[in-house]
């Protein structure tokens, strides 16, 4: 495993590459989350004959947080910046939740940038949400004491106290309320094939991700006229914390789809 900080739009943006080999697979995780707590369990699966490059987003993990809150937009640029410091021209993308947002963002208004993009647990507008998610906006550090994104956030992060946690969580609040999604053009116009995974009870609605498929050209009868590039998959008993929990089914998918021809 490579190591590294790059520079990027004022942040010292932590990364990681791992293994070797084909188009690079840059992982996207999720709010409260880093790269270990969301993919380490899948990270020597999918770094297997594959490079796979893993970011710590504004806040998180190893990454500094700047006065700047958290955005669509300003992650994807982050993004943007660290594959021009590591001259990677093209890459498979794997994004969680913020992360899948994120990856919308790039595989929208980044094209050339994107072959394929995994996105899990991600609404693409604020109608697919569950009306429960508005208690991410009313979060205090006090709810998540004791848990994993707790000791890893003070374990890791550049500013490691409760203050600083408080405002990242403050930061993923505002970020919640303040998506206002991509229109069914901009979802029907995305270039690259795309997965959409989510839990049978998740924090997006399943009509939702039915119809995210349904706009890239899925829910069709493919013995007739083909198996759609894009594809959908629903994990069962699982929610939006742990959506990616089941190692060796989410391995399948993602690593049998971004293999496809």
């Amino acid at each position: 495993m490579e190591t590294g900080y790059a520079d990027v739009n004022g942040l010292h943006l932590y990364y990681e590459i791992h293994g070797s080999g084909g188009t690079p697979l840059l992982l996207l995780h999720g709010g409260l989350f880093n790269i270990d707590l969301q993919f380490g369990p899948l990270l020597p699966g999918l770094s297997e004959g594959r490079q796979v490059i893993a970011m710590d987003f504004q806040a998180h993990g190893r990454t500094n947080d700047i006065d700047r809150p958290l955005g669509t937009a300003a992650l994807a640029s982050d993004v943007v910046g660290l594959l021009r410091e590591l001259g990677v021209p093209q890459v498979d993308l794997f994004g969680f939740s913020v992360g899948g947002a994120v990856a919308l963002e790039l595989a929208i208004k980044h094209p050339e940038l994107v072959r394929k993009a995994v996105i899990s647990s991600t609404s693409f507008r604020p109608d697919g949400m569950r009306p429960e998610n508005a208690a991410v906006g009313e979060m205090k550090v006090e709810m998540i004491a004791g848990t994993p994104m707790e000791s890893e956030y003070l374990a890791k992060s550049p500013h490691p106290d409760h203050e600083h946690l408080q405002e990242l969580l403050n930061k993923l609040g505002a970020f919640i309320g303040d998506v206002d999604g991509w229109s069914d053009e901009e979802i029907r116009g995305i270039a690259a094939p795309t997965l959409m995974t989510a839990g049978d009870c998740d924090a997006m609605k399943l009509e939702h991700v039915v119809r995210f498929q349904q706009l890239r050209g899925g829910d069709v009868n493919g013995d007739f006229i083909g198996v759609p590039k894009s594809q959908l998959a629903v994990f069962p008993g699982t929610t939006h914390f742990n959506g990616l929990g089941r190692t060796t089914l989410v391995l399948d998918t993602v690593i049998t789809f971004l293999d496809a021809d």
